[in-house]
């Protein structure tokens, strides 16, 4: 519809003369702009409500007949419509009298108007990124402008069975499943406490980036943890979920199987399900101002994982198996201490960038400086090697994520290695990620969303 026909639908409505009829539309569309502009919501009587909300932005996945394009940021106008005018723009009406039948009571009713009045909101974060990390899982949703997350410790502790300790499991509200009824499996957030206070390691059903194929409850374990963190649901809503890349250092790990096994896992909660590279999913959370060009690096628990893209399209991908895992094994085989407590140390106190002020901290520098030449190291040869390199005519970007990758002075470090030796690319700047242990998920979550 035209301005030209709300001035008649005005005039055919109010009997109004044209001139009337102008400056009443124009006014109430000026009115409807300055209200919208101060972030307030228009309530519009018969229709629903009517407000400023973020524009999707980021860029247009490639298909056959066109190449990404990049979206710009922005805002733009929402209209969360009412249950009865979307019942009146229907062109079949709608069957009340099944609906009545179907909700059975007054509280069906009631859940039901929630459900209605919550719709918008519900298309709106559709979409979801889960990062599916070897230490924690982090879940991301909501829309680009307000992006939620969550996170779950990726681990668990089998504790002795009896009645009074599941009692008070519960009455703590401690996430476990029972195991053949002999043991009780705590998992998620509340392992670590409890590994600690009994000066235990926790069990992970992933090790090195991938289902951990020694643990007979990995899967089990797995699902109960995503279950936590996921409702199941019937709307196939997009979700994406990282996956790292292949093995440069020689490693094993089966990458088909485990993306396979978390696709169906994630398919029977009612998800539509793809893996995205965990690097390629940091270009996509944090260089949308360079086109989503750049070097992409996230340095989780089991692995390091590398991305190079172009305008979005992944140039080069890699994983190194050496990360927050094997510092802490590394540093707990020389100090005598278990790995468990080794990360505490690590995620609380350790500051790269001054002198070690004992064997604990003395040890994760030296493992730590270990890692960091590796990754640098890998990353020259990968590029090195990788054909139909595109020509890049301005420097690109780094950028670093991952919890491994936290402590003071880490930056620092891989900025030295980096130009220690040179590079065979132009870099613009090397950085840390906005927020380091959720730029991934937040990676994957774009993904779901331009994939929705």
């Amino acid at each position: 519809m035209k301005k030209s026909d709300l001035i008649d639908e005005a005039m055919r409505r109010t009997g109004l003369g044209r001139r009337d009829a102008v400056r009443g539309v124009e006014a109430a569309l000026g009115a409807i702009k300055r209200v919208l502009g101060n972030n307030e919501t228009v309530s519009i009587r018969g229709l629903g409500r009517m407000y400023l909300g973020p524009k999707r932005s980021g860029f247009l996945p490639p298909n056959a007949d066109r190449s990404p394009r990049p979206i710009p940021a922005g805002r733009a106008v929402r209209l969360r419509t009412t249950r009865k005018a979307l019942a009146s723009m229907n062109a079949e009406p709608l069957k009340l009298d099944n609906f009545r039948i179907n909700l059975g009571g007054e509280m069906d009713k009631k859940q039901e108007n929630q459900s209605a009045g919550n719709e918008a909101v519900v298309n709106e974060g559709s979409a979801l990124g889960l990062d599916v990390g070897t230490s924690r899982l982090v879940l991301a949703s909501g829309h680009a402008g307000h992006v939620k997350t969550s996170a779950e410790l990726n681990a668990f502790i089998t504790v002795p069975y009896s009645k009074f300790t599941e009692n008070i499991l519960k009455q703590n509200k401690v996430s476990y499943q029972l195991n053949g009824g002999q043991a009780l499996q705590i998992y998620g957030n509340e392992a670590e406490r409890f590994a600690n206070t009994f000066n235990a390691e926790t069990r992970r059903p992933m090790m090195g980036g991938t289902l951990n194929a020694s643990e007979e409850y990995s899967i089990p374990v797995m699902q109960a943890i995503i279950k936590q963190m996921l409702r199941t649901t019937k709307k196939g809503e997009s979700l994406r979920f990282s996956v790292p890349g292949a093995m440069r250092d020689g490693g094993a790990s089966d990458l088909v199987y485990h993306e396979a096994m978390l696709k169906n896992l994630l398919g029977q909660m009612g998800y539509n399900a793809r893996g995205i590279n965990e690097g390629l999913a940091v270009v996509f959370a944090e260089l949308e101002k360079e086109n989503f060009s750049g070097i992409g690096i996230s340095c989780g628990g089991g692995m390091c994982n590398v991305a190079l893209a172009f305008m979005s399209i992944p140039v080069m991908t890699f994983s190194l198996g050496k990360a927050g895992d094997y510092v802490d094994r590394s540093v707990a085989s020389v100090t005598g201490e278990v790995p468990t407590r080794i990360r505490v140390i690590k995620e609380e106190s350790l500051n790269l960038s001054h002198s070690p002020k004992n064997k604990y901290e003395s040890a994760l520098h030296v493992y730590y400086d270990d890692v960091i030449v590796s990754l640098v190291e890998s990353l020259r040869a990968a590029l090195a090697e990788t054909r139909n390199m595109p020509r890049i005519d301005k420097p690109i970007p780094i950028v670093l994520s991952g919890g491994t990758a936290k402590p003071k002075g880490f930056l620092e470090k891989f900025q030295q290695a980096i130009e220690r030796d040179g590079f065979p690319l132009e870099i613009s700047e090397i950085r840390m990620a906005t927020d380091p242990l959720t730029a991934t998920a937040r990676g994957c979550l774009i993904a779901a969303m331009y994939d929705a």
